[in-house]
């Protein structure tokens, strides 16, 4: 479990979705307050759901099938984040005074890179495994 390398991704997306936003700004308003994570009810909800989506990943270790469908949820669930954060932005920058997007912005798109990088860890295992059961 801990040995295979789309745990390491899966531990690096936790980090990501569960810690990070709530230390780093998402964006800031035309007042200058810096928004976290924890300001926004629904964006601390969908980065709560991601990381526990990435836990639970992790501990289907044993069926990479599920383990592969889980990862694809949470692709789709940091995609709904981006679309969040995209159409934030996009009312941020109509506003007449100007307001800062934040580096936490970023956030899914990389959660969304290691993700399929564990995606692909997964399936090559899984195709390791098929090309094992056929010599017996």
């Amino acid at each position: 479990m801990i040995q295979r390398i789309q745990t390491v991704y899966l531990i690096v997306v936790i980090l990501l979705t569960g810690v990070l936003p709530f230390w780093i700004n998402l964006w800031s308003d035309s007042s200058g307050n810096e928004i976290y994570a924890a300001n926004e009810i629904i964006v601390s909800l969908v980065f709560y759901v991601s990381a526990v989506l990435a836990l639970v990943c992790i501990l289907l270790y044993k069926n990479r099938k599920n383990q592969f469908v889980v990862n694809r949820l949470n692709m789709i669930l940091n995609l709904f984040l981006l679309g969040l954060f995209v159409y934030r932005s996009l009312n941020l920058s109509g506003e007449s005074n100007i307001s800062e997007k934040g580096i936490g912005m970023l956030i899914p798109i990389f959660s969304i890179v290691f993700l399929v990088l564990a995606n692909r860890a997964i399936k090559k295992d899984e195709d390791l495994i098929k090309s094992v059961d056929r010599l017996r």
